[in-house]
């Protein structure tokens, strides 16, 4: 047999490790400011063009690069960062393997600038799929001037799979801050398509969050500050009012470099534990300094995660550091030892009767002990009674015997079935009225019995064969999902102009992504434009947005949500809808009266999915009276 095993070309190898250094346009803004970085520069500027599908440009203040180096960089594993094996093991830089430029010059057109501070010229070098095209001395300023052009130009299938351009440019943005947060010192600027989004000069980290997040970001912060003989922790954590939605603002570094880490993310939600509100994330910008030896940063091509040799310490360290950040500034909840448990602030749990009135010992067990008069110990360690106390005594009973009564069910309540016994009843309650509906016509509004609220959050509506349980947040869900839907298709839609028009300031990522989709928004009914960097101004709002909600605070929930759902394939229209009804929808727990229900419950079954919420939730359930009473038989 032949020989079959051949060295591959170099232009192949390198495509082939590209794949694993450069991902997308995101990738390659990472790798050319880390090396910005790394050669002390204190100026950086990047320039994208078409979310660096067309231009990705990063200029620089670094101390250049000889002829000889400027050819050498594009050469795989040329580096340098280390010499050694052991090298690996004290990498204070932020890069060290050698692979980042060879990779990119693969996939793309490269040209370079670079010129040492002590030379008068400068080196040129074109490069395009691995190839040198051009290398000459030219005029350039100190440092290096970085441009790729035409990314995966030379590999369709790549391209094809890069996503819409707000993505992408979510993943630069992305990738800039990371390392402007750990760069305080140095300028940085991003230009994005002539525009410049970000202009960040040199300050302290507070300085820094605040010029990339936005001032009102400023009140949010809490200082985070601890030294220890294995590693010193800093940064700042938000308050947990502040906690959003959807992750993404939420950032560890190690000795200065972004990663990922699971398990340091439970570390800090632990520290948050019973602060935050239900499926929230707090923000936090958190270094860990410690000695390289401690962590092995060589274990992925994009660096981001790392391995430390006692994780459990490192846990531990990072959880009683936020815990302390919380309770040094008055974040933690005391424990009042004062308080009194009331009796009076049991629910009713749906039994068809109305309590009475609150009496004198209800009010007075609902109020702190301070409050509570002390009572008395008369012979034989009981307590002596006063007449207040027998008047509450005979309240208390007058109440059970009431409940006692309507628990007894009359003789008349119990219906004996077509043979005669009463094995099956039917007890009479204020719920039962005459009337069945009919859904063999698929009317779900026909019910002559009307629904009714279980917590404020589930709709409980009769069927003939039994009853539909309605998650009312999904069900309205639904129903402006489809509603929006339409909106866009049809376009039309009524707007009420706002008496006093209202501004808002996004963060200059969020605003970034809010300026791509603000006219497709605005086909939803609202009237909103821009208003200086940053900032927007509402001038009306859709016509059939419930009165009396906060028009800003629906815009920063409809742009959480849209950035929920911006790795999902959907179109810009179908996750716009989604978000602004999952954003205006009914919440769980307000409670509705007859006639809203009734109009839910019509509008749900006028849908033409009403069956799941666009999210994926069930919208209602439904209960067969003979699957009930089988559930109530003994196994």
């Amino acid at each position: 047999m032949a020989d079959i095993i051949q060295l591959l070309p170099e232009s192949i190898a390198n495509q082939i490790a590209a794949g694993e250094v450069v991902q997308r346009p995101a990738s390659v803004v990472k790798e050319l400011m880390e090396n910005a970085i790394d050669a002390g520069a204190t100026s950086v500027k990047l320039i994208v063009k078409d979310a660096g599908k067309a231009l990705i440009q990063v200029i620089d203040n670094g101390c250049g690069m000889s002829e000889t180096d400027a050819r050498m960089c594009f050469e795989r594993h040329a580096t340098s960062k280390i010499r050694e094996a052991k090298d690996l093991f004290a990498i204070r830089t932020m890069g060290f393997r050698g692979e980042a430029m060879a990779s990119i010059a693969a996939v793309s057109q490269v040209e370079m600038r670079t010129r040492l501070h002590n030379q008068e010229l400068g080196t040129r070098i074109a490069i395009e799929a691995s190839k040198l095209v051009v290398q000459e001395p030219c005029q350039c300023t100190p440092g290096s001037n970085v441009s790729v052009k035409n990314l995966f130009y030379n590999v369709p299938a790549r391209r094809n799979f890069l996503k819409s351009n707000p993505i992408e440019m979510r993943h630069i943005l992305d990738e800039f801050q990371r390392i402007a947060l750990s760069n305080e010192d140095v300028f940085f600027s991003l230009h994005n398509n002539g525009t410049e989004v970000f202009h960040l000069p040199p300050g302290n980290l507070r300085q820094r969050i605040v010029g990339i997040f936005g001032n009102n970001f400023n009140p949010k912060l809490v200082p985070v500050k601890e030294e220890t003989d294995v590693m010193s922790i800093g940064g700042f954590i938000g308050k947990p009012e502040f906690a959003r939605k959807t992750r993404g603002e939420q950032l560890f570094f190690v000795n200065d470099r972004f990663i990922k880490s699971g398990y340091l993310h439970h570390a800090v939600m632990t520290a948050y534990e019973e602060l935050l509100p239900k499926e929230t994330f707090p923000f936090y910008v958190i270094f860990l300094e410690m000695d390289p030896v401690r962590i092995d940063i060589n274990v992925h091509p994009t660096k981001q995660e790392i391995k430390f040799d006692d994780e459990r310490l490192v846990y531990n360290y990072l959880r009683v550091a936020v815990r302390h950040a919380l309770g040094t500034h008055s974040i933690m909840p005391e424990l009042d030892f004062e308080a009194e448990t009331s009796f009076s602030a049991t629910k009713n749990f749906g039994l068809p009767f109305t309590v009475a009135p609150q009496s004198d010992f209800e009010q007075e067990m609902s109020q702190p002990r301070s409050h509570v008069g002390t009572s008395i110990t008369g012979g034989f360690g009981r307590p002596a009674t006063n007449p207040r106390d027998e008047s509450n005594l005979r309240n208390w009973q007058q109440l059970y015997t009431a409940i006692d009564e309507m628990n007894e069910t009359p003789r008349q309540n119990m219906v004996p079935d077509e043979t005669g016994s009463n094995e099956h009843i039917t007890i009479g309650s204020n719920w039962a009225a005459p009337g069945e509906l009919d859904d063999a016509g698929s009317s779900f509004s026909k019910n002559q019995k009307e629904p009714y609220q279980v917590q404020s959050s589930f709709i409980v509506s009769h069927i003939k064969s039994g009853f539909l349980l309605i998650d009312q947040q999904a069900a309205h869900e639904r129903i402006l999902y489809e509603r929006y839907l339409d909106t866009l298709e049809s376009r039309q839609v009524f707007t009420q102009k706002e008496l006093f028009p209202k501004t808002f300031t996004l963060p200059t990522a969020d605003a970034a992504i809010f300026g791509d989709i603000m006219s497709t928004i605005n086909q939803l009914g609202f009237d909103i434009q821009e208003f200086g960097k940053d900032s927007f101004i509402i001038h009306g709002i859709p016509a059939d947005l419930a009165s009396g909600q906060n028009e800003v605070k629906i815009i920063e929930t409809l742009l959480e949500q849209y950035k929920q759902n911006i790795e999902l394939s959907l179109d810009l229209k179908e996750n716009l809808a989604r978000s602004m009804a999952r954003s205006a929808a009914t919440k769980r727990g307000t409670s509705l009266s007859v006639r809203e229900m009734q109009e839910l419950i019509d509008q749900l079954f006028a849908c033409a999915m009403p069956f799941k919420s666009p999210s994926g939730r069930n919208c209602f359930l439904s209960f067969d009276l003979e699957e009930l009473e089988e559930m109530f038989l003994e196994r």
